[in-house]
């Protein structure tokens, strides 16, 4: 079943939950940050999003620039960003919704993208 990891206060992730709604999918949503996205998640993210590490990371958030990761993505590891993706929710890029067995996979929110993705 597809996951999609959410943050209710973000217009982004309603925006999103509102789509699958009008679309009639079915959906399982998750408190991102309560429950950040596994590592195997994380894995298959980064390689739908052509292995780039920033695009998993919310850019504009207040502890991504407070931990200052902008300077540090440059030399961090895949295991040492999934590690504060994986401890810290508010760090993921949102919504993030996958579905390995329809390989799903998306980050953000575009009803394009989404929509080519789920062929609706």
């Amino acid at each position: 079943m597809l996951r999609v990891y959410t943050y209710r206060a973000c217009s982004t992730c309603r925006n999103a939950t509102e789509w699958l709604n009008s679309k009639g999918i079915r959906y399982e949503e998750i408190p991102i940050r309560v429950t950040p996205p596994t590592t195997a998640e994380l894995a298959n993210a980064l390689q739908a999003q052509g292995g780039k590490l920033r695009l998993l990371f919310n850019t504009s958030g207040g502890d991504y620039r407070a931990l200052e990761i902008k300077d540090k993505l440059p030399t961090m590891s895949e295991s040492e960003a999934f590690q504060l993706l994986n401890t810290n929710g508010n760090l993921v890029k949102r919504p993030f919704a996958i579905d390995p067995a329809k390989g799903i996979t998306l980050v953000g929110f575009k009803a394009d993208e989404w929509q080519a993705a789920f062929q609706v």
